[in-house]
């Protein structure tokens, strides 16, 4: 058998009507208050501890270096508690097996039609430990470019010393010739990644066009300025129609313009309504609606005691203030409740928060 190898001023919201409102700059990729800006203080590391990364770090890291083989979680162990004692830096370890001793499909076929089956050369079950650097909103997030930077320039005992014993680390520092005299850092080859253990769906949120842009340009509590990945959607205002910006310039569609207009207004008085309540209400306008969200959530679920994953509380807790009374759903009696004579969705329901083009600020 062949072997193989390894390897998102109402004024301003009512499409374009009035002059719009200047806004402080944003850009999509690093909206302000997404993630912590602040590092974490020093204290007492557990020695044990291998601060394994979680789905809610994030959602962008820099990966310092790897480690492979036996001693791959020592060595992992030592650089994460040493990037968090001594530099003060938010470091995680991500722990990944490859099982190379089961057949493989190979390249095509026997002489009697079947598919040709391969080993790896090298037969062995192979343990990968990274360490990562983070909590970043997006790969080009100034914090991580900063980061990155530091990264690579670091010189952590754990890989200058002597002490990292692990098989990828080796090999690849005499590859290099890395020593502890080496122009470069030892982690220079240091890169921004994505959290691997977040869906792909989290980075393809629906993104915004420019008109869309600045038909929410202005607006106090844009759902554009959600810091979260999600929000909950508790009222829904429509047009009753697509809006066609061509036929709006040449004078057509007021009808529908007037809906558009009168959706727009409800909505954001139904969002200062909510404020007012305590809630953390948002707005969102586009061709054919309005709508008002509330919340703001990095995840639709968290894992409850057992294991299982269960709806995020906060998400929850707005279905349950916002949404019909369960008790009267379930006699038949189908009730929205209604703030200040507006009402509301009977089901609030998660939806993705819109995001800003990458080439775009506001």
């Amino acid at each position: 058998m062949p072997a193989c190898r390894p390897r998102f001023g109402v004024a301003v919201v009512l499409l374009g009507l009035l002059a719009a409102v200047a806004m402080p700059a944003n850009t999509a990729l690093a909206q302000s208050g997404w993630l912590p800006t602040s590092w974490f203080s020093s204290g007492e590391i557990d020695a044990t501890a291998m601060f394994p990364l979680a789905e809610n770090d994030g959602p962008w890291l820099v990966l310092a270096s790897t480690f492979r083989g036996e001693s791959a979680r020592e060595d992992a162990r030592s650089l994460v508690h040493e990037l968090r004692g001594r530099y003060k830096l938010q470091a995680y370890t991500l722990e990944k097996s490859f099982d190379y001793t089961g057949e493989q499909a190979g390249l095509g076929l026997n002489p009697d039609g079947t598919p040709k089956r391969m080993r790896y050369a090298n037969a062995a079950e192979v343990t990968e430990v990274a360490v990562l650097v983070g909590d970043f909103s997006s790969y080009d997030d100034p914090r991580g470019q900063k980061m990155l930077t530091k990264i690579k320039s670091l010189r952590p005992e754990t890989l200058t010393s002597g002490k990292a014993k692990s098989q990828a680390f080796s090999d690849f520092r005499r590859m290099l010739k890395l020593d502890a005299n080496a122009a470069k850092g030892p982690m220079h080859l240091a890169f921004v990644i994505p959290n691997p253990l977040l869906p792909e769906e989290f980075f393809s949120r629906p993104e915004v066009d420019d008109f869309v842009l600045e038909m929410n340009s202005g607006v106090a509590n844009s759902l554009l300025d959600c810091p979260g990945r999600y929000s909950v959607r508790v009222a829904l205002f429509t047009g009753a129609g697509t809006f066609d910006q061509k036929a709006i310039e040449q004078g057509a569609n007021v009808e529908l313009e007037s809906r558009l207009v009168e959706a727009a207004e409800t909505a954001h008085q139904l969002t200062e309504s909510l404020r007012r309540r305590g809630f953390e209400a948002w707005e969102f306008h586009d061709r054919e609606s309005s709508m008002v969200c509330v919340g703001s959530f990095q995840q639709l679920t968290v894992p409850a005691a057992d294991g299982r994953q269960v709806i995020h509380p906060g998400i929850a807790k707005v279905v349950e203030k916002l949404g019909a009374d369960p008790e009267k759903l379930a006699q038949g009696e189908i009730m929205p409740r209604s703030i200040d004579g507006v009402l509301l969705e009977i089901q609030p329901k998660p939806v993705d928060v819109p995001r800003i083009p990458a080439n775009r600020r506001r």
